[in-house]
């Protein structure tokens, strides 16, 4: 089955490929074909190209060769140790360079994987990120949070992380990759005080 990705999609599954290998964004930068995220992790000065293709120039949304390689170009140039190519979808000689040139490939066909754990625990550093801003603290146990009253949740966060527990619990990793991703889409959509 294929999963059909929107521009939205794209920069969460960016959002979620950063939060989940521990990324910093330095800089963001806008061009005609997309974003490019600099990005850096916390005790390494190796610098990482994130780079989101939204408009690519063929009519089929396809990305074809010319991309991975005007990539790898600036790759070079700029010193980036690592490249990271995220689009809907790419030509088959476009995946083989990326392969030749160790550039990850996220697309409609070729999702992240991540190891469940640190996976879920990312998510939990992310929910708390987010309790913190709509309720001002993070809860230390269940009690403390009040999203959730006679098994009625009012809190779509507390929702999501108790689902995200179960499902991990059971060992369903790609249920919590999709529950991560539903938090980033919540946390995007909505104001603060929305969430």
């Amino acid at each position: 089955m294929k999963i059909k990705l929107n521009k939205g999609e794209l920069f969460e599954k960016a959002e979620l490929v950063m939060a989940v290998k521990g990324y910093e964004i330095e800089e963001k930068q806008k061009w005609d074909k997309g974003i490019d995220y600099i990005i850096t992790q916390e005790k390494s000065d190796d610098k990482v190209l994130l780079r989101v293709i939204t408009k690519p120039k063929t009519k089929s949304g396809i990305v074809g060769i010319d991309v991975v390689r005007e990539m790898k170009k600036t790759m070079k140039n700029d010193d980036y140790s690592e490249g990271i190519l995220l689009s809907k979808s790419f030509s088959q000689s476009a995946e083989e360079e990326m392969r030749e040139e160790c550039i990850q490939l996220i697309s409609e066909r070729v999702m992240p994987s991540f190891k469940p754990q640190r996976l879920y625990l990312a998510m939990l550093d992310y929910i708390d990120d987010l309790c913190q801003t709509k309720c001002g603290l993070i809860p230390k146990q269940d009690t403390d949070c009040k999203g959730i009253s006679d098994d009625q949740y009012s809190c779509k966060i507390r929702l999501i992380s108790d689902n995200a527990s179960f499902h991990f619990e059971q060992g369903w990793t790609n249920l919590v990759q999709k529950d991560f991703e539903q938090l980033i889409a919540l946390h995007n959509s909505k104001s603060d005080k929305d969430i």
